[in-house]
């Protein structure tokens, strides 16, 4: 049994929380919004009222936020976890954020005598409640070993990619492949609905073939039948795009399709869909064939 402090308690972080007391784990939680700790307290875990309680008597520290700013203000602002920890505890930082700023939180917990991981998580809401989650961690590999045991309650595919940052890099390829996905499925619906077809039988067929995917899997029906409640927002995927096309642009590189699928992004957001679920993408589409009712 492992002592660990969750911070951030919302869509993803819950149930990853949550699934870390079910595998024996002890966890206390804390969230800015109080009432989002009440799902972790009927599961058997505990609720603290700050950032300095949560990880008082925690071996690991947990966080997952939605951005670069909320990591750094959780982990090093005045009241937050680099201060209260004890010395030599692991800090796993499950957050999407820039991969430079998961180097400087790196530095910056050594500092005061910790470890960082970057641990983004790919799988959203749901791989976070079936605890199926892929976890790509950068960081020491001495940590990583230490911490197997919290990452193994929350995912199933945890693959130690690289030293700190790394992780980031990562999941913003992961982003990139699943943007471009969402963006290439809607295209073709829209294309079938526009001629008839049987979308349902059709993307059956094709879930089959070469075109299958796990983006086909779990959002082509959602598009079908204009499900677009929230999982994983546009809001936090035009963010993570924000990320590759920064990253790509400090490494000299032309990503056409990145940049694309960036834009596309942006605009579902600029046109109000930003709280809805990324495969609302397909709205997006629609729109520019005229075709959004």
């Amino acid at each position: 049994m492992t002592s660990i402090a969750f911070i951030g308690l919302g869509v993803m972080g819950s149930p990853m929380a949550i699934n870390m007391v079910r595998a024996g784990h002890r966890v206390v939680g804390f969230n800015r919004t109080p009432s989002r700790a009440a799902n972790l307290v009927e599961a058997g875990g505990t609720a603290a009222d700050s950032i300095a309680e949560a990880v008082s008597n925690a071996e690991f520290v947990a966080t997952m936020v939605p951005d670069s700013a909320d990591v750094e203000s959780v982990l090093t602002g005045p009241d937050g976890v680099f201060t209260h920890a004890a010395p030599g505890t692991v800090v796993i930082d499950f957050s999407t954020i820039s991969p430079h700023v998961a180097m400087g939180m790196a530095d910056a917990a050594a500092e005061h005598g910790h470890v960082f991981l970057d641990a983004p998580v790919s799988g959203g809401e749901e791989g976070a409640i079936d605890a199926k989650l892929s976890i790509m961690v950068g960081g020491p590999d001495d940590a990583f070993a230490k911490a197997r045991p919290v990452f193994d309650a929350v995912g199933t595919t945890v693959v130690h990619v690289g030293s700190s940052g790394s992780g980031q890099l990562v999941k913003a390829a992961n982003q990139l492949i699943v943007a471009a996905n969402i963006a290439a499925l809607s295209e073709a619906i829209v294309f079938l609905e526009a001629h008839n077809v049987d979308t349902s039988s059709a993307v059956r067929v094709l879930g089959g073939g070469l075109a299958g995917s796990t983006v086909l899997d779990h959002k082509a029906q959602r598009m079908i039948d204009r499900d677009f409640a929230p999982g994983a927002r546009i809001d936090l995927h035009h963010k993570d795009l924000g990320i590759v096309t920064a990253s790509a642009r400090d490494a000299g590189l032309a990503l056409p399709v990145g940049n694309l699928v960036a834009t596309l992004m942006a605009s579902a957001r600029a046109n109000g869909d930003g709280g809805l679920d990324h495969s609302a993408l397909f709205r997006g589409v629609e729109r520019l064939s005229g075709r959004l009712g």
